[in-house]
């Protein structure tokens, strides 16, 4: 895979709660496969070690007063690509389900099919993804919704290890859905027309720690996002802060 990216400014943002226990090997990760990039970790309010865990790293972190959940904390990461004029953005989970070896797929697919949006689909290819029915049942209730808006087939609209380029970064800079954003964040550059493509990538284990979605919070997130779906479809396209839209 060629890393060579040129002249662009590439950002990693990984979100982070209460990830000590993995964050500085997913940091370790990402500098041994992309040496060039920058990262940056928002560390969404957690009660443990992980923001001086970061820090002895050295990558830039930032520090939320409290619990923002994932969407408050990529927005604030976002908001950071935008200031810092970076040209491309990727999301990098803090409990190294991500791998790390894959983000150069993510910026090449972005780059060579000159598009807005690549997500890492874990239903593409060969996967060895393994989730609960509950969660599978979603997803699978998510793609056929969202493809039939969007007039393409995605497979994984709830993936969170995506690259996007500095039009999306204007955009979820100045909005951002809440609580679980990725479902909703694809409606939202429908009404911009951005263009989006998904490529098969591989997921691995975490590293430490369990995942805060359980059954009952699994159903609760079906729901929720299900309705925001259904009140984003009807509503106008959002107005971009600090200048003209993006597209």
């Amino acid at each position: 895979m060629d890393n060579n990216f040129g002249s662009k400014k590439i950002l990693i943002i990984i979100p982070a709660y209460n990830e000590e226990g993995s964050i500085g090997k997913v940091i370790d990760d990402v500098r041994m496969n992309l040496p060039e990039v920058d990262i940056l970790v928002v560390n969404d309010g957690s009660l443990d070690r992980t923001s001086e865990v970061a820090r002895g790293r050295g990558v830039s972190v930032l520090n939320l007063p409290f619990n923002l959940g994932i969407g408050g904390a990529m927005q604030t990461g976002y908001k950071y690509a935008f200031l810092k004029n970076y040209d491309i953005a990727i999301q990098v989970d803090g409990d190294g389900q991500h791998d790390a070896k894959e983000i150069s797929k993510l910026i090449d697919a972005l780059e060579k099919n000159n598009c807005d949006l690549v997500i890492g689909s874990r239903f593409l290819g060969e996967s060895e993804f393994i989730s609960s029915i509950m969660r599978r049942f979603g997803i699978l209730i998510f793609s056929k919704i969202i493809s039939a808006v969007l007039g393409q087939r995605i497979t994984d609209p709830t993936s969170g290890f995506r690259a996007i380029n500095r039009n999306v970064i204007k955009i979820f800079s100045s909005n951002y859905p809440q609580d679980y954003p990725e479902p909703e964040s694809l409606i939202l550059l429908h009404k911009y027309n951005a263009k989006v493509i998904e490529i098969p990538i591989r997921m691995n284990q975490r590293y430490a720690g369990e995942s805060s979605i359980t059954k009952i919070r699994s159903i609760y997130y079906m729901v929720k996002v299900l309705l925001a779906i259904f009140v984003d479809c009807f509503k106008k396209r959002p107005f971009i802060r600090g200048g003209e839209d993006a597209y």
